[in-house]
């Protein structure tokens, strides 16, 4: 999506051009790890940015494919790295909004079989939807561990441990759904690597509930009324998932370099003859979000 101020792809916007765009914007997304924070802790200047905004009345959402941990344990996380005006309803983690798809899109009747850690366990049982407990067998073979037998959907996230379990339940023919999809850079263990694998294993496709996929903009959309994209901004660190997130969602773009990508990678992207590769170009770049706050 072109630039709101005639700044095509790829060019950094600073001072004045910056407070022009927030003043235009009504509702940013932001990533979370590499946007606003590295680990435990917060990118300077970003928490006096992100609280501002809520201040200053602009809605602000934070959207993040990291499925490891609730979003209770996220708003601990802001509060604790200076993001005290965060509240609950403004997290929307791809574990959470895998949740909502297998319970109010997909309607699942049954067990999920969850390959992740607690953090989806978690939603799923606070959205009601039980989930299969795997007990720790040292004598199980992929022969003899059992199944249950109510099992309806399996939901991929990141997962350190991969069972002789978890390997069976790849050949099951229920819904495959899964928090990521491959990166450019994938990590081990990485919902995006697990699922490449439960794919080829059961030669079938997953849903793919994270980023790029649209679905976790409708999940937005359906809890904050009035949601206009034209009045949208996306700020995120990862041209293949951030950026092409907000690209497909039809949301003005913006790249930070405090995290994975580099102006280089987009500016690539931009000379490229295949079209596709230009849903990976930001509308914007800053070298970090704390360029959001006033000079001075």
């Amino acid at each position: 999506m072109a630039g709101a101020f005639g700044f095509k792809g790829c060019q950094k916007i600073r001072g004045q051009q910056i407070r022009n765009l927030l003043e235009a914007k009504d509702f940013f997304l932001f990533d979370c790890d590499g946007v606003i924070w590295h680990g435990e802790n917060a990118i300077a200047g970003a928490a006096k940015v992100v609280n501002s905004l809520i201040r200053h009345g602009k809605n602000v959402v934070f959207v993040t494919n990291n499925c490891t941990r609730p979003r209770e344990n996220y708003v601990h996380k802001f509060y604790r790295l200076g993001f005290t005006d965060v509240m609950l309803e403004q997290i929307f983690s791809s574990s959470y909004c895998s949740a909502l798809y297998l319970r109010d899109v997909v309607k699942v009747r049954g067990q999920v079989f969850v390959i992740g850690c607690d953090g989806l366990r978690i939603e799923l049982l606070e959205a009601g939807i039980p989930c299969v407990e795997e007990e720790d067998d040292p004598d199980a073979t992929i022969y003899n561990c059992p199944l249950a037998p109510d099992v309806k959907a399996v939901l991929v996230g990141h997962d350190d441990k991969l069972t002789f379990l978890k390997k069976k339940i790849f050949w099951m023919n229920v819904l495959l759904t899964a928090t990521g999809h491959m990166p450019r850079r994938p990590k081990a263990g990485g919902s995006g690597s697990l699922t490449a694998a439960l794919e080829v294993a059961s030669s079938r496709k997953a849903t793919v509930i994270g980023k790029p996929s649209r679905f976790m903009f409708e999940c937005i959309s359906s809890q904050f009324s009035g949601v206009d994209p034209a009045q949208c901004l996306m700020v995120g660190d990862r041209l293949e998932t951030d950026i092409l997130f907000g690209s497909n969602c039809g949301l003005d773009t913006m790249l930070t370099l405090t995290g994975v990508s580099q102006i280089e990678e987009a500016q690539e992207y931009l000379k490229s003859e295949l079209t596709t590769n230009h849903s990976l170009v930001p509308d914007y770049v800053v070298d970090t979000i704390a360029d959001f706050l006033p000079e001075g």
